[in-house]
């Protein structure tokens, strides 16, 4: 009997240490050549499954693999693409399916956010349906850290040193110009609904930093004047003031705060960033000169500043996938589970994806302070072991070395997919 294939893709936003979760997928298949007999990759997500644009990961070196753990981006494409249901669009999973058994593929592993994790379901239940020998592990990976049963998500580790680290050192800078020049900055963060990212840009100020600085929320709702009134505050005590706003942040009607931004001559909105919509405020209302800052890609693309507990969660999750297939163990996530804060332990076990698909993990109440711009001690006593540790890179020339894949093609075997 034939020795099966696997299929590997990526999915959505990507991470500093996507990568990883990659190699540890391919790496621990290698070392199984006696049950999976190449990985395929597809190009650019599930779209590469579906056009049958699939990747041969074999022609890949030992080092080149190696590598994927020191380079940020995706190494095979990601795409934001959601598969609608079978019901609406039977003809995509029968693609699928299609291109599967060309290929001889028994191993699915998608390695993404909540819409993965639903993509991942589905394949798994219509596969099962149709009869169709497939085993399916979804990979998980997000920034926003909203991803239910598992403690945290791969990715969001690495963010969280990014924001709280360029956050102190902004913090720094201000505080020399504030005398004279500059007294506010605001940092706009990625986490569109949670605010994950936003807390830990609360790590930024500790007891040997005592930094002024707020936390703007979308788990709360923003209300100008008591949020005007702690920029004052802080200000008068400190001499200048930070602020780190969700990008999500929602006023009392449950709008995007982004769209209540400042009106030009004709009466139209200036549409913008929360973070620029806050700092405007702040200029209008109190006067003070602010710098604002967007990091955007830079957050989720910062290797060079990976938190080396990401690195080896990320790792651990795609070795773990490829473990739990072979187990036969069908429509789960390797999740991280906490067993200690400190020392700081953890371990991989498997979730069913029925509990993960379509549901959001929100930032615990517990974790805002009663005024609402700060983070408790139960907050800082999560998010800090996840920055923890550092991952060196190579350098070359005074910059890091990160590693290109050759991504070879797989000859195709079927007629043309439209998507």
């Amino acid at each position: 009997m034939a020795i099966p294939n696997a299929f590997y893709a990526q999915s959505g936003g990507v991470t500093a240490t996507i990568n990883a979760s990659a190699a540890g997928v391919l790496e621990t298949a290698r070392r199984h050549k006696d049950r999976i007999r190449r990985v395929y990759a597809g190009r650019n997500g599930i779209i590469g499954a579906l056009t049958e644009d699939l990747i041969d990961t074999s022609r890949e070196s030992a080092a080149a693999l190696a590598g994927l753990t020191r380079t940020p981006g995706g190494a095979f494409g990601s795409c934001r693409y959601k598969l609608k249901t079978p019901e609406q669009n039977p003809l995509q999973y029968a693609r699928l399916i299609d291109v599967f058994r060309a290929h001889d593929i028994q191993y699915f592993f998608y390695n993404g956010g909540n819409d993965s994790a639903d993509t991942c379901l589905k394949v798994s239940q219509l596969s099962a349906k149709m009869g169709y020998p497939l085993t399916c592990v979804h990979v998980p990976k997000t920034v926003d850290n909203d991803l239910v049963g598992t403690d945290n998500c791969p990715g969001f580790g690495s963010v969280a040193k990014y924001v709280a680290t360029s956050m102190r050192e902004a913090a720094y800078d201000v505080e020399s110009m504030a005398k004279t020049s500059t007294k506010v900055f605001v940092m706009e963060v990625m986490g569109r609904h949670a605010g994950w990212i936003t807390a830990a840009v609360g790590l930024a100020a500790d007891e040997a930093n005592d930094l002024p600085l707020l936390l703007l929320f979308p788990e709360r709702p923003f209300d100008e004047a008591p949020f005007l009134a702690a920029v004052a505050g802080k200000i008068a005590s400190h001499g200048y003031c930070c602020v780190g706003v969700s990008e999500g942040l929602l006023n009392a009607e449950g709008k995007f705060i982004s769209e209540l931004g400042l009106r030009d001559a004709f009466g139209h909105a200036q549409l913008g960033g929360a973070g620029e919509t806050i700092a405007k405020l702040i200029r209008e209302k109190l006067g003070h000169k602010y710098h604002q800052a967007l990091p955007d890609y830079l957050q989720r693309a910062a290797r060079h500043l990976a938190s080396n507990t990401d690195l080896m969660q990320s790792y651990a999750v795609g070795k773990a996938a490829v473990e739990y297939a072979l187990k036969g163990l069908n429509g789960v996530m390797p999740a991280i589970i906490r067993t200690a804060d400190r020392p700081y332990r953890w371990k991989i076990e498997p979730v069913p994806l029925e509990r993960i698909a379509n549901h959001e993990k929100m930032l615990p109440k517990n974790f805002i302070t009663a005024d609402g711009f700060g983070i408790t001690a139960r907050a800082r006593a999560y998010l800090q072991p996840l920055t923890m540790g550092e991952a060196p890179l190579r350098f070359r020339n005074g910059l890091p070395e990160f590693v290109r894949l050759k991504n070879r093609a797989v000859p195709k075997k079927l007629q043309p997919f439209t998507i």
